[in-house]
């Protein structure tokens, strides 16, 4: 969904209204989702500011477009999800990366994140 808003520009709203007729989900694994796809939007400038400070010389736009959603994503994790652990967060975040990004997407997004993790003094479950 947060691919979708960027590539085509539609509202988190849309996004998620034309998501889920294609996929299956669990109501609570699909409430979830919605939460975060509306607060990546509602947060957008200031998650990417977090991200460009925490990668050396790389700025937002030059990321590639997999990337930069999986680390918005994973961003607004760290400093909204206090339930979830940090460990939990990074290592979803890898996968998605290894997933739908290219060979080095992985380990750029773990480094990335850890180090707003870090910043956002999330101590828990050091990865």
């Amino acid at each position: 969904m947060l691919f979708q808003i960027e590539a085509s520009g539609v509202s988190a709203d849309t996004a998620i209204e034309l998501f889920w007729p294609a996929f299956d989900a669990e109501p609570e694994g699909r409430a979830y989702a919605d939460t975060v796809v509306r607060g990546v939007a509602g947060e957008l400038a200031g998650l990417d500011a977090r991200i460009t400070a925490a990668s050396s010389h790389w700025r937002i736009e030059r990321m590639a477009r997999v990337d930069r959603n999986v680390l918005r994503l994973g961003t607004w994790e760290i400093l909204h999800s206090a339930d979830v652990p940090r460990a939990v967060i990074l290592d979803e975040a890898v996968e998605l990366a290894k997933e739908f990004g290219t060979e080095e997407s992985s380990a750029f997004v773990n480094g990335v994140l850890n180090r707003i993790a870090e910043n956002a003094g999330r101590k828990d479950a050091v990865r």
